[in-house]
């Protein structure tokens, strides 16, 4: 690491009724990757806002390259060399790689825009980078994955010095984040500052070489990436410590009724020959990597995704589920992994959403009695303690965890007695996530039955009774809490057929 690029100092910013940023302290080398960690709505990305000109603080000074600095917009603080890769990529899919990357920039051949020369520019950036994108190829053909590459290519084409990750694995597979790590890395040898924004502790330890914490809107402290543990930053992010220890054993008994058995799914070439069985009060875990078919089994077992074959029983009971609503009046109530596109409409108020798949409960006439729906909306955010001034509140202004719980809530109003929690705590801080995993305790403690899919191993072992193991469509493993393990799961993960 080198000398100090940026110092943001005791900054200061309120909006009307919050005060988001208080004394607020942040230190960065050339050549570093600095981890900004904080639950959500701590003030990372305030912080970052106020840093590229997005919002004007209130008080504190920001020194950048040795001169105080306040940028009015975001195309100031990039103009000297300060960039945001943001989690919602923002790219326009209809055009090519390279024009996406000289956007507002474009090479001119007199009044014509020379493409053949931003194609040769996007190359050199891409083989300075070690990347394999073509820059003639139209962007929205690329994974999520590439497009982010693009994004870092961008920030390298402004001759960036400070790049901010938001976020930047959220949606990535594991061989797209080595990919990224191998920039990354790169690029701190190149003497890049780097701001990395991120809720997956593992990565943290991989890939930072300092840690800063935010909580409530205040500076907790920096820390050494080596010489600090996981503990050491969950402490300071939630103000006391979490336990991360896995499940040592199941908490279901051996005779307890099978309220879910599949036989041999099988739907498109992402579900084939799936058979498993799910106990009452069971949490069972699918396991797998990206791509592995988990999340296609759900969907054909809801009803979203057209099954080709295969039995599905509930309660004993032959059931035909041909789209979602079979699955709901079997009882079934599934958690999207995007949960913003599938779970919840974000400008509709906590008591719509809450209702949504029971509405015809809260019928009167043609008329939804809203009475009745604030009554059981305020019933389940005091149930599953969900923060919010009010059940009127659009979902949209809620954090993470808490939209979370508007989904849960939504399928515990419709009495669903099976529940698929897909990737349920993805995007979700450490202390948002803590409280997700004691509310599937108690939904399991109650009797119902979840299916959860992880991505994560550590969630994986933390919550489930029993763990299904996929790879390439096709379930590979099944192993008791008591003899799972990372390896044991991994093994499993790798087994192709």
């Amino acid at each position: 690491m080198g000398e100090v690029i940026l110092t943001m100092k005791e900054i200061d910013k309120s909006f009307i009724g919050v005060h988001a940023l208080k004394q607020v302290n942040l230190e960065l080398k050339k050549g570093e990757v600095h981890a900004l960690m904080g639950e959500n709505g701590a003030g990372k990305s305030t912080l970052m806002k106020v840093l590229t000109g997005i919002y004007a603080k209130d008080s504190g000074s920001i020194i950048y390259e040795g001169k105080e600095i306040e940028f009015t917009n975001p195309r100031e603080a990039q103009d000297v060399g300060i960039t945001i890769v943001h989690q919602e990529l923002n790219m326009m899919n209809h055009l090519t790689v390279a024009q996406n990357i000289f956007i507002g920039r474009e090479m001119m051949n007199g009044k014509l825009i020379n493409d053949r020369k931003m194609n040769k520019e996007a190359a050199k950036l891409f083989e300075k980078l070690n990347i394999d994108i073509d820059p003639d190829e139209t962007i929205g053909n690329l994974t999520v994955g590439k497009q982010q590459m693009c994004e870092i290519a961008k920030a390298i084409s402004r001759d960036a010095k400070i790049i901010v990750f938001d976020e930047p694995t959220a949606a990535l597979t594991e061989s797209e984040i080595d990919e990224l790590f191998k920039i990354i890395r790169d690029l701190r040898a190149k003497g890049i500052g780097i701001v990395y924004i991120s809720h997956r502790m593992d990565e943290i330890k991989v890939i930072t070489d300092r840690v800063t914490v935010m909580r409530d809107g205040e500076y907790v402290g920096t820390l050494i990436t080596k010489d600090c543990s996981k503990n050491d930053i969950i402490n300071m992010m939630v103000g006391r410590v979490i336990y991360e220890d896995p499940k040592q054993k199941s908490n279901v008994p051996e005779n307890a009724p099978v309220v879910l058995k599949v036989e041999h799914l099988n739907a498109g070439k992402m579900v084939r020959d799936v058979s498993f069985e799910l106990k009452k009060g069971e949490i069972l875990g699918f396991a797998g990597l990206m791509g592995a078919g988990r999340t296609e089994t759900a969907r054909a077992l809801f009803g979203a995704d057209k099954k080709d074959s295969g039995d599905i029983y509930i309660n004993g009971q032959k059931v035909d589920i041909k789209n979602p609503m079979d699955a709901v009046n079997a009882g079934v109530g599934y958690l999207s992994e995007d949960r913003k596109r599938y779970g919840i409409v974000l400008d509709k108020t906590i008591a719509e959403n809450t209702t949504m798949a029971s509405l015809e409960h809260y019928m009167k006439g043609f008329f939804i009695n809203e009475k009745e729906e604030k009554k059981i909306a305020e019933e389940y955010v005091n149930k599953l303690r969900t923060k919010t001034p009010t059940v009127d509140t659009a979902v949209i202004n809620l954090s993470g965890g808490n939209q979370q719980k508007v989904v849960i809530a939504k399928w515990l109003v419709r009495d669903c007695d099976i529940l698929i929690f897909d990737e349920p705590t993805r995007g979700i801080d450490v202390g948002a996530k803590n409280e997700i995993y004691q509310l599937m305790s108690e939904l399991a403690a109650e009797g119902k039955s979840i299916i959860m899919i992880s991505s994560e191993l550590t969630e994986i072992l933390r919550m489930s009774d029993r763990i299904v193991v996929m790879c390439e469509g096709r379930k590979t493993g099944e192993l008791s809490i008591e003899e799972a393990s990372q390896e044991t799961i991994m093994q499993a993960a790798t087994l192709r057929n």
